[in-house]
C-alpha cells in the first residue's frame, strides 16, 4: 500500500457583504506538494447564496470562483497568476484578502487508503464542508 501524502487545505468562501462578515463555503482548494496536485472544486448553493445576499451577482460571483479552478489548473490560457510555479500559485489562492471571494484558514490532512489520491481528498473535503445535506 502506498504511504500517504500530505496536503492542505482552504475552503473557498462567498461573503456577499463584506462588512457583515457572513458567509457560504461554496468550494475547496487543495494543494499535495509530494503529489504535484493543486486543484480547487466548487459547487455554489445559489438558493443559500441569495438568502443571505438577494441582491448579489451570482454570475460575478460564478466567474470569481471559476478563476480558481483555472488558477490551479495553470497554463497560458489562466493568467498571469496561472502561469507561477504551482506552490507560488497556491499561496496566492489562500493569502487573505478582504473580497467578496475569500479563504478561510489553511489546514493539513492526509490522503489515504488503497489509493491515496489528492482528487479524492478533494471531493471528500467538498462533499464534507460545502455541500449541505437536505432531509429526504
Amino acid at each position: 500500500m502506498p504511504a500517504p501524502s500530505s496536503f492542505d487545505y482552504a475552503i473557498i468562501r462567498v461573503v456577499p457583504r463584506v462588512e457583515r462578515e457572513e458567509f457560504i463555503n461554496a468550494g475547496v482548494v487543495l494543494f499535495c506538494t509530494t503529489q504535484r496536485f493543486l486543484g480547487a472544486l466548487v459547487e455554489l448553493d445559489e438558493a443559500r447564496l441569495r438568502a443571505l445576499s438577494p441582491d448579489v451577482d451570482v454570475e460575478a460571483v460564478r466567474g470569481h470562483l471559476e478563476s480558481f479552478r483555472r488558477i490551479c489548473e495553470g497554463g497560458k490560457d489562466s493568467g498571469p497568476i496561472g502561469r507561477l510555479p504551482q506552490k507560488e500559485r497556491w499561496h496566492w489562492l489562500v493569502a487573505p484578502r478582504s473580497t467578496i471571494i475569500q479563504t478561510g484558514p489553511v489546514h493539513s490532512g492526509l490522503c489515504k487508503g488503497p489509493s491515496p489520491e489528492p482528487k479524492q481528498a478533494l471531493e471528500h473535503l467538498l462533499d464534507t464542508v460545502v455541500r449541505v445535506k437536505r432531509p429526504a
